[in-house]
């Protein structure tokens, strides 16, 4: 019988993951005020492309083990972002200019502030 994880302890898995093969930079979201689509996004980041892959594939091996298998993970191919979707919990890992572009940490800030415009623009 397999054990429901709560968002936590998915989390926990992830960072754990994480943190074996050396990511950097790993960022832990509280996101579920925001959106129903989950409730914690963790971001990291590899050295190299391969590196991103290893430690997407760590991830997905050690929560298949834990009895999470994800729900899905996209961006394996190219490896420059890898997502892996584990429901309560998403995880995305990436390169640092990938990451830098994106910038997901800025983005899930400003839904967090009340009221904030969408281009607040420079002061």
């Amino acid at each position: 019988m397999t054990e429901t994880k709560t968002s936590r302890q998915l989390a926990e898995l992830a960072v754990e993951a994480l943190e074996d093969l050396k990511a950097r930079d790993i960022t832990v979201l509280e996101v579920g005020g925001f959106t129903s689509v989950t409730d914690v996004m963790i971001i990291a980041s590899g050295t190299s492309d391969r590196h991103v892959k290893a430690i997407a594939d760590n991830l997905i091996e050690k929560a298949k083990k834990a009895g999470v298998p994800p729900l899905g993970v996209e961006g394996e191919g190219s490896a420059e972002w890898v997502l892996v979707d584990l429901g309560d919990v998403i995880v995305h890992v990436m390169l640092p200019q990938t990451r830098a572009f994106y910038n997901l940490e800025k983005l899930w800030s400003a839904a967090g502030e009340e009221g904030a415009p969408a281009d607040s623009g420079a002061s």
